[in-house]
């Protein structure tokens, strides 16, 4: 039997799927991790993104500072906390190597999709007597808003894929039954546990996508249109 008719045959058997270290329970907290890292990772990014973007000060620094973060390996930051006093609180040495690691496409995306909104259009906005509160909220975030939702797709898909490598310090996740298979030297179960990292990426991909697509056409229903100046009305003369 080869390694794809093994690999179907383990993800096929329903005791691989129940249990504290089946499928499912493993998926649970793979998700778990996922969603804890992605919210704490988007409550510190995009309002900075945001604020950074209105202003236009030192948004370019902070955007290559993030992105130079880039260049360390995720698995390297999750081993040095690991082995730091960090490394006694649970799971907090994961959360924080991947909020680390997700920052930098939220951020990135964030900020362009704020400076990218037309600024004949800001300044439009203001020139009605909107404030800078009024300006973001109403104008420059409805705008950027398609950008923002990439990079928090990209980050999504990203935490998903990475949230793996916990296994390798006794994190949960499904990177779990990766590195079990190995200690077994079980190939199959090697390459099921990857399919599955693989098919959730790829899900969470298509979701992200959809509800970026739901929000384009609610976007134009609603019809969210920048804001115009009133032009002055016609004076006719009036006949003497």
């Amino acid at each position: 039997m080869g390694v794809a008719e093994e690999t179907w045959t383990w993800l096929t058997t329903g005791a691989h799927w129940s249990g504290t270290d089946g499928v499912w329970h493993r998926l649970a907290e793979h998700l778990e991790l996922t969603t804890v890292c992605l919210l704490i990772s988007c409550v510190l990014a995009l309002p900075v993104a945001v604020l950074l973007g209105h202003t236009g000060r030192g948004g370019a620094l902070a955007v290559n500072l993030s992105n130079a973060g880039r260049a360390v390996p995720t698995f390297a930051v999750l081993v040095l906390l690991t082995l730091s006093p960090l490394g006694e609180y649970g799971s907090w040495p994961t959360v924080l190597a991947l909020v680390l690691f997700a920052i930098p496409p939220l951020l990135t995306n964030a900020y362009v999709g704020m400076r990218e909104v037309d600024r004949d259009v800001v300044e439009a906005a203001r020139g009605m007597g909107m404030s800078g509160r009024q300006v973001v909220g109403r104008v420059e975030l409805p705008l950027a808003l398609p950008m923002i939702m990439t990079g928090v797709r990209s980050a999504a898909v990203q935490v998903v894929a990475t949230v793996s490598i916990a296994a390798m310090v006794g994190g949960g996740g499904l990177g779990r039954i990766i590195t079990a298979g190995f200690r077994l030297t079980y190939t199959a179960q090697v390459v099921a546990g990857a399919v599955l990292v693989a098919a959730l990426a790829l899900l969470v991909e298509g979701l992200f996508a959809a509800l970026e697509r739901l929000l384009a056409r609610s976007r134009r229903r609603g019809g969210v249109r920048p804001p115009v100046s009133p032009e002055p009305a016609d004076v006719q003369p009036v006949a003497g």
